[in-house]
């Protein structure tokens, strides 16, 4: 008997061992960028399983599959989009659970999973490191690790410094209960910070439309998190770690997403303030049209919290919030769109284009024609997908084109904001809004990457060159 309860026990370990084998073998034949995709979706599916739970639903409460699945892409792809309200959908459990999501899609999976490494004083791998540089946009592998320690301790600590202040701030507005001030004040924060803009009052910031305290702080909250990490990490080291014999340098991506990201986040407003002085804010005092446009045009970048009513807006300042949602964040942050250094480096071809120049600088240096092309093939992608997706559900959706086309941006730009038609969109209508969010969060290039296999070779055939008429 005891020869045949260790031959069950060692041919399940033999079985489990053998399972194990399979599903590392098939991962080491995956790029690290189909590596980093299959992470991402299975914490949707892992999401989508525990908001199905009981204890994370009101009582009485009986969620959809497809809205659940929703809010799952939702959270993960920190996007901020919703199907159903979320605060009479989900208990305070349900809460803290979408908090968390709301973490591992901002930082994301990779880089909370080595956090969980760090912690538990185990050693983080080459392919771990290689996996940590691909889900971060970085170049190197080099301070990997450290990289990691300073992002996660700024994230954290500028979340946690923001559900301080707005804490403390929203104690008067809930008379005086200190628990549910604070609980208030951290959520908006980790909300703003990671761009996720879920809302679980059901009112957003517009009881705060006249409150320029809490908007400028949700402000630079969603500046924190959608400006980049690395822009992050640049200014820590300037402010706290000069070097007297080395004189301290920005890099060229931290200048070039710096400008883009501040240039459309001024322009949007001014723009936003003009286009609405006579019809949203015509009446309202300067300050308040003034305070709200730049309030739209930082969370039209990736945050999606609102002061306003989007709705009530002119359809020429719904086309300027779309294409600010369209480009979204920087690269290496929370955001989603196209990023602020494709947009840039697409100014920047078109611009050396009308003047007749081969090559394009900026600030003193050349980019990469590798990077030129990248840039391209992302842009044009991106409006070809979100094109396609607003055809196709300008047929499914009874709905005015305008509130489609503004869904769609808010998807793929992993926003938030919408014209009311999340609920009523079709079982159709959702699944191409959470393809989008998703697509939005992991990249357009890391999509078209991903259909690379590990050994694919490139071009090695050079072919005759002939000119063809263009324009």
């Amino acid at each position: 008997m005891l020869g045949k309860k260790r031959n069950k026990r060692d041919n399940y370990m033999i079985g489990g061992n053998s399972r194990r084998g399979k599903i590392r073998a098939r991962m080491s034949r995956l790029t690290p960028i189909q590596v980093i995709i299959t992470f991402y979706f299975l914490s949707i599916t892992f999401a989508t399983a525990l908001l199905s739970m009981p204890f994370t639903q009101k009582p009485g409460v009986k969620i959809p599959f497809i809205d659940t699945l929703f809010t799952a892409a939702s959270s993960v792809s920190v996007t901020g989009l919703a199907s159903v309200n979320i605060g009479e959908s989900y208990s305070r459990a349900g809460i803290w659970v979408l908090m968390g999501l709301f973490q591992i899609g901002g930082l994301g999976v990779m880089m909370l999973s080595t956090f969980f490494y760090l912690l538990l004083k185990r050693r983080v791998g080459l392919r771990q490191r290689q996996l940590i540089m691909t889900d971060t946009n970085q170049f190197s592998m080099s301070g990997m690790v450290r990289m990691l320690r300073e992002i996660l301790i700024l994230i954290f600590g500028i979340q946690f410094i923001g559900g301080l202040i707005l804490g403390i701030y929203f104690i008067p507005f809930y008379k005086g209960d200190v628990g549910e001030a604070m609980f208030q004040g951290l959520f908006n924060s980790v909300s703003a910070v990671t761009n996720a803009g879920v809302d679980i009052t059901g009112y957003s910031l517009t009881p705060f439309v006249t409150d320029y305290f809490v908007q400028f702080i949700t402000i630079l909250l969603i500046i924190a998190g959608g400006i980049g990490f690395p822009v992050l990490i640049e200014v820590r080291r300037f402010l706290f770690e000069k070097n007297t014999l080395i004189p301290f340098r920005f890099s060229l991506f931290v200048k070039v997403t710096t400008v883009t990201y501040m240039a459309l986040l001024v322009i949007g407003g001014l723009l936003i303030w003009a286009m609405e002085s006579q019809h949203y804010f015509k009446g309202t005092p300067i300050d308040e049209g003034f305070f709200n446009s730049m309030f739209l045009s930082a969370t039209s970048r990736s945050a999606g919290l609102s002061t306003i009513d989007t709705s009530a807006l002119t359809d020429p300042t719904l086309l300027v919030v779309s294409a600010l949602m369209f480009i979204g964040a920087s690269p290496s942050s929370v955001g989603g769109g196209i990023r602020t250094t494709t947009f840039a480096i697409t100014i920047l071809f078109l611009y050396s284009v009308i003047r007749g120049r081969n090559h394009i600088y900026i600030f003193g240096r050349e980019l990469y024609q590798e990077d030129v092309r990248k840039a391209l093939a992302v842009a044009v992608f991106a409006t070809l997908l979100c094109v396609g997706a607003i055809t196709i559900l300008g047929y499914t959706e009874q709905a005015e084109l305008m509130a489609i086309v503004v869904e769609v941006f808010s998807a793929f730009g992993t926003c938030g904001l919408s014209m009311g038609i999340t609920a009523d969109l079709s079982y159709f209508g959702k699944i191409i809004i959470i393809l989008l969010m998703f697509i939005g969060r992991i990249g357009i290039m890391y999509m078209m990457l991903s259909f690379r296999t590990k050994d694919g070779k490139k071009n090695a055939i050079r072919l005759p060159k002939e000119k063809i008429i263009t324009g």
